[in-house]
């Protein structure tokens, strides 16, 4: 199956890195019946007291309002996420593909599950992800050697 690349817009709240600060945003999502694919919570290294909870897709109205009543709102991260079949060193040619082309990451989170993998992946501009979004359609595993 070929790599599926989809611009996505990561929902966010900066909250406080304390026991059920997920469940609290989560809640009124649930409630609405929001199914989302992508949740990332994590605290901040530099600042323990403070957590980011990022989640996709929000969408409809109802959805829409119980992420503004948990707090949520677009990141503003230009982010993809990014799909297909798990292949050996499929990581590593995308990866390849965006550092030689001087992109930087904003972050990166990938998973492999039943023989496919995901990855939601943050740039620092909308251009740097529309650049990126194109080598990594084109990125094949061992077509280029690791550095």
């Amino acid at each position: 199956m070929p790599v599926t690349v989809k611009r996505i817009t990561l929902w966010r709240e900066d909250a406080p890195n304390r026991p059920g600060a997920l469940a609290r945003v989560l809640e009124p999502l649930a409630r609405a019946g929001a199914d989302l694919r992508v949740v990332m919570a994590y605290r901040y290294p530099e600042e323990k007291n403070r957590a980011a909870i990022e989640l996709f897709p929000i969408t409809g109205r109802r959805a829409s309002r119980a992420a503004a009543e948990a707090g949520l709102q677009d990141s503003g991260i230009p982010t993809l996420l990014v799909e297909g079949d798990d292949r050996p060193a499929t990581g590593h040619a995308i990866a390849r593909a965006i550092a030689d082309a001087g992109i930087n990451l904003a972050f990166l989170v990938a998973q492999v599950i039943g023989g496919r993998y995901s990855a939601v992946i943050g740039f620092d501009s909308d251009a740097d992800a529309k650049r990126a979004a194109t080598l990594i359609r084109k990125a094949k595993p061992g077509t280029k050697k690791a550095r």
